[in-house]
This record gives structure tokens, C-alpha cells and sequence, in this order.
């Protein structure tokens, strides 16, 4: 985490906001807001798997969180600027804020409908230690992002990346497949789909 902060404030980004639990803030604002505090704006954000779009209820049997949407629209509050959403325990590398950064400050005010991702080779992101989770990306001939199908077993077999599909085969892809690491750029108009997407989540 130390290290995507200090690569995002470095690419221009101007605020911090953390989606934590509740039950955690003292010791998360002792140990970690007051570490940033003086170099950049920081937000503290709590999601709850209570805090339900309306018309929405958590099933009775529900403990584990929603997910990375659910914990964008904890933000929708406080964020009323584009904005990247990172998952805290991955590292991203330099050059990732840079392109985010770029992109995001040079839409234009006002900007609406326009998203980003930043795609990652999937050769660069397996381990040496079993198979990784990553969302396999579909493009169209503009770059543009057409779908994100998650596989929870990728590895490299024989010298070739290689993923179960849906009917349990391994389907080989080449290093060079664009993969989802969650690293996403929104504007605030990004809100109500957020809510409007959680509808149709799975429980």
C-alpha cells in the first residue's frame, strides 16, 4: 500500500480515500492516516454489508463482504473528482499511476461515460507458487475494454499460459492477454451504475 501512495502522489493524484471496516478505525487512522497526513488529503470510509442500496437487504446468512463495487460506492460521498480505485494489497508498479494519472487529468471538466482500466500482460502476473485469479480481458480493435471474464486458475503449463474454461478444459492464451488487476479510473457519474450493477450482484 505504502508503495501505490507514494507512486500515486508522485503521478499527480491529490487525495487518499481508504474503504475500511468500522470496527478498525483507531488503529488504522493511528498507524496508517498519520503516516500521509501532511503530504496529501486522506478520507476514512467504512463498508458495512448493511450499507445496502434501497430496496436492498443482506441475506440472513451473509458475513463476507460484497466485493470491490460495493466498496467503491462506500466513496460516493466524498469523491466528486475523477478517480482510480486500486485493491491496497497489490503492487502496481510506476508507470501504472503514471497512465491512470494521465488519463484521468486530462479529460475534460464535466466529463461523463468515459472509464478506464489499466491491463496488465497476463504473462507478467503469474506466480511461482500455484495458480492466480485474474479477470481475462476482451478488446476491440480501438483498445477499448469489451469484457472481463474472471479465471481462478491460471498458470503456465509446458511454457504456455493456460486457464480451466467453464467446461473444466485448459484453454492456452498468449503472455500478452490484457488482465484485470483492479486498477480502474471513474468519474463521479460512475455512482449510480455503481448502485444500479450491485442490484444484479450474486449472493
Amino acid at each position: 500500500m505504502d508503495y501505490s501512495i507514494y507512486d500515486a502522489i508522485n503521478a499527480g493524484f491529490g487525495k487518499l480515500v481508504f474503504v475500511i471496516r468500522k470496527d478498525f478505525e483507531k488503529d488504522f487512522r493511528d498507524k496508517i492516516i498519520s503516516k500521509y497526513e501532511g503530504h496529501i488529503p486522506c478520507e476514512l470510509v467504512f463498508q458495512s454489508i448493511n450499507d445496502l442500496p434501497e430496496g436492498f437487504t443482506c441475506p440472513a446468512d451473509r458475513t463476507k463482504p460484497w466485493g470491490t463495487n460495493h466498496a467503491v460506492m462506500m466513496g460516493a460521498d466524498v469523491i466528486k473528482e475523477p478517480f482510480a480505485v486500486i485493491n491496497c494489497d497489490d503492487f502496481y508498479g510506476r508507470d501504472s499511476f503514471q497512465v491512470m494519472g494521465k488519463f484521468l487529468s486530462a479529460l475534460p471538466e464535466g466529463s461523463k461515460n468515459v472509464y478506464s482500466m489499466v491491463g496488465f500482460r497476463v504473462g507478467n502476473t503469474l506466480s511461482e507458487s500455484g495458480t492466480v485469479s485474474r479477470g481475462i480481458c476482451g478488446t476491440d480493435s480501438n483498445s477499448l475494454l469489451t469484457s472481463v471474464v474472471e479465471r481462478t486458475k491460471i498458470q503456465r503449463i509446458d511454457g504456455e499460459v493456460k486457464y480451466i474454461d467453464d467446461n473444466g478444459e485448459w484453454v492456452a492464451t498468449p503472455d500478452t492477454t490484457p488482465v484485470s488487476m483492479n486498477f480502474w479510473g471513474f468519474t463521479p457519474d460512475y455512482f449510480p451504475y455503481s448502485e444500479e450493477f450491485f442490484q444484479g450482484f450474486p449472493e
